[in-house]
């Protein structure tokens, strides 16, 4: 006697709030937007891989800005979603070059894309199996990065062809904190639609047995250090933009570094100028304590001081630099990221240092700015890093560093660029250290989706 498998209710695999539009096929567009862990992709592959077994005259199209950034996402959580509705993967051939997936019995198919360019996706209409459904993943890198409402309404007008009904599009993002920014307003503008539904979670909405106590632990902690952060990343708010950009600053992060720990690795930032300043910024790693305090600064200003210096001679002052904290803390190996445009400086530090007794190793800083301001934010939150006070130019720029007005006001966060110099070589240190830095983070802090 054969007994048939318990089917899955779909009511045990998406939380409540999205129970009202699962079968719901009236609504044309639908906007799902979220802090951390709403999961809003979780029901999109959902809803996305019951699309293909429902209705076997009904394709998928899944679609992010950039093609580079589907595999590691968007198509590995429809395979997960596959497994939430427990059906045997064996139902379905599943492809990487391309990217698809099919569900052999009815031969429809759910199709990855990246709308890099706005034409991009007009050769995958499916003739005999119509797209009905459009998933757009992480909607604000269409408005970072390509056209915005335009790119919308294009990629719409592809795919609604040869539909009589049915047609849907499910759009997924956290929003930005800048309620000025174009998606926000584009959302807004959107939810007037009788044809919109916009539905908002964060992790309050999810059952706790489905996030576990690591991840509620970590979001109490940042509403603890950081409550507006919280808000954003957590509660997905645009909760507005301070102009200045490391509000979150403190006396709690001014820490004289302990003189008695050896910090066998430093970590080194620097920003170069000709007339304006050149600093080095160094930070130690502290694996036992899991921090990353400051344990020096180097700065000079031609403008300030009437003094230029030359490649040469910076090169020399940072081999005097790190020998005064290596006598200080026994260092052996220095990791300098460096302004990938101070190409000059970085060979006469090469040359330098070559002959030391111990290691310098040079690497082009990372200067992703939005990214490496988030950061540096996540850094000085969680108390991570530490400012010490010979560091006293840092200290001044952290109270000055802010966002240009009127770029807020256009929806963009743009940082004034002046007396920046040492934010820059603290970002770009942040930045080179990230990968150890991101471990020391209450979990789900380490990653880059904000």
């Amino acid at each position: 006697m054969t007994h048939r498998k318990k089917q899955v209710k779909i009511s045990e695999i998406i939380i409540p709030k999205y129970l009202p539009i699962f079968n719901n096929r009236h609504i044309k567009h639908i906007i799902l937007t979220s802090g951390r862990a709403g999961t809003k992709s979780s029901y999109a592959a959902v809803r996305s891989d019951y699309q293909l077994v429902s209705d076997a005259n009904g394709s998928v199209v899944v679609l992010r800005k950039h093609h580079n950034k589907l595999r590691k996402t968007v198509y590995k959580e429809m395979l997960r979603g596959i497994n939430r509705l427990e059906i045997p993967k064996s139902k379905f051939l599943v492809t990487k070059s391309p990217m698809e997936i099919t569900y052999k019995k009815h031969g429809t198919t759910m199709y990855f894309a990246g709308s890099d360019g706005i034409d991009d996706t007009k050769g995958i209409i499916d003739e005999d199996k119509p797209i009905k459904l459009v998933v757009l993943d992480e909607l604000t890198e269409f408005f970072d990065d390509g056209e915005g409402e335009d790119e919308l309404t294009n990629i719409e007008a592809t795919f609604v062809r040869g539909n009589k009904g049915g047609f849907q599009m499910i759009y997924l993002y956290n929003p930005p904190k800048n309620p000025n920014a174009p998606i926000n307003l584009w959302c807004k503008k959107m939810e007037k639609r009788e044809d919109c539904i916009h539905i908002h979670t964060d992790y309050r909405d999810v059952p706790v047995d489905w996030l576990g106590p690591d991840l509620i632990a970590s979001a109490e902690a940042m509403k603890k250090s950081d409550p507006k952060m919280y808000r954003w990343v957590w509660l997905g708010e645009a909760i507005g933009v301070d102009e200045l950009i490391y509000y979150m600053y403190g006396n709690r992060h001014r820490q004289k570094a302990d003189s008695q720990r050896i910090y066998e690795r430093v970590y080194i930032g620097g920003d170069y100028g000709q007339q304006n300043a050149t600093t080095f910024e160094a930070f130690g790693l502290d694996l036992y304590r899991k921090k990353f305090p400051g344990l020096g600064e180097y700065y000079h200003s031609g403008r300030d001081s009437g003094r230029q210096k030359s490649p040469s001679e910076y090169a020399q002052d940072f081999v005097d630099f790190t020998k005064n904290i290596r006598e200080k803390y026994g260092t052996s190996v220095f990791y300098l990221f460096l302004d990938p445009s101070a190409k000059g400086l970085a060979e006469e530090v090469r040359r330098a240092t070559r002959s030391l007794e111990y290691s310098v190793k040079l690497r082009d800083a990372d200067n992703s700015v939005a990214l490496g301001i988030s950061r540096v934010q996540k850094a000085l939150s969680f108390e991570v890093m530490s400012i010490d006070p010979s560091q006293e130019n840092a200290d001044r720029e952290f109270g000055t560093y802010e966002y240009d007005k009127k770029s807020i006001e256009r929806g963009k966060e743009v940082p004034v660029k002046m007396d920046d110099h040492c934010m820059d070589a603290i970002r770009y240190a942040v930045m080179g250290a990230w990968s150890r830095i991101k471990h020391w983070l209450p979990i789900d802090e380490g990653g880059d989706e904000r």
